[in-house]
């Protein structure tokens, strides 16, 4: 009998020498290394906090947005309207809808899951956390304020106004100002090493973070606050609408999975409009298969604070305005 005490093999190792070849990391040719900038810090960590935190429901709505559309088209023709009304506008006036309909959805939560205590508090105010694609490829999220009271002709203005002042704007600036702010705050709220660490890595080493000094942020900040973004504009909104179909019409895909940013409870993402296959009714009532325009919409909420059921009056307000289009001229 073969005697296996004599068989001396490290736990999780084996008899058989390993013969394969080791790759280091300069075994590949790099072509070039960049660090991350305050946005992508910024980002990183937030999008890794919400998933760290929240537990994620997401839901892909696809409505038939054919006949929207059609009158979508007669809206820039009717004369109603100052300036011209882009799909994007109409698009958050639409969402803008659906959550004065579902109050729910517009809220901020609290909780603390060591004492499994948590409290909900639903918003009036409709601000609305938008990503911005800026002209050198960076991404900004701008806080559209007070959306709910605003017409189709408000809205229009207000997202030209915002497009002018990112024309004036240094991004490190003014992400560094919001990042200040949060430094400050979180100080006062007593996390002193989770501060200084990110303290250390953003004004420290090579991964630090560059702001303006001497004469260019006196310049910089003799451009009036009206004029360009600030802390103001970015401050967190109520809830986050991104809209990947305003950067790439011609895509064919969809959001399937969608971060929560909190104390935010709702999030959502929309792609482009698609020409599909589907069913609907002619004229004389009767079902039909043709060409539709489809226009996929990802919903994310945090299940701490929502259920699906308090989603659908979200969902039903809206499938009342693709139904019955005509009701945007009003707006």
């Amino acid at each position: 009998m073969e005697n296996t005490a004599a068989l001396k093999i490290p736990f999780g190792g084996s008899s058989r020498k390993n013969t394969e070849p080791k790759h280091r990391l300069n075994d590949f040719r790099i072509k070039s290394t960049t660090h991350f900038g305050i946005q992508r810090k910024m980002v990183s960590y937030m999008t890794t906090h919400s998933w760290q935190n929240v537990p994620h429901v997401t839901y892909v709505y696809e409505p038939d947005v054919t006949d929207f559309f059609e009158e979508y088209k007669r809206l820039n023709s009717s004369g109603l309207h100052s300036r011209k009304i882009t799909f994007n506008t109409l698009m958050l006036k639409v969402f803008v809808e659906g959550i004065k309909a579902d109050p729910a959805v517009n809220a901020h939560i609290d909780y603390n899951h060591e004492y499994v205590k948590g409290e909900l508090k639903t918003i009036e105010d409709i601000n609305i956390s938008m990503p911005w694609i800026l002209p050198n490829g960076e991404m900004m999220t701008i806080n559209l304020r007070n959306f709910e009271s605003k017409s189709l002709d408000q809205m229009a203005e207000y997202i030209e106004n915002v497009s002018k002042k990112i024309e004036n704007t240094d991004l490190n600036e003014a992400m560094y100002e919001v990042s200040f702010a949060n430094t400050i705050d979180s100080l006062k709220k007593g996390h002193v090493v989770e501060t200084l660490k990110k303290f250390a890595g953003a004004k420290l080493g090579r991964h630090k973070v560059k702001t303006l000094s001497g004469e260019e942020k006196k310049e910089y900040e003799s451009i009036p606050e009206n004029e360009r973004i600030t802390k103001y504009d970015l401050e967190p909104g109520t809830i986050t609408i991104s809209n990947i179909g305003s950067v790439y019409k011609e895509q064919r895909g969809m959001i399937g999975i969608l971060e929560i940013i909190p104390p935010q409870v709702f999030a959502i993402g929309v792609g482009g409009v698609q020409d599909k296959p589907g069913i609907f009714k002619n004229r004389k009532g009767k079902q039909e298969i043709g060409v539709r325009k489809m226009l996929p919409i990802c919903l994310a909420f945090d299940h701490r604070a929502l259920d699906f059921g308090e989603v659908v009056p979200f969902m039903k307000r809206l499938d009342d305005i693709f139904a019955n289009p005509a009701q945007i001229h009003n707006w």
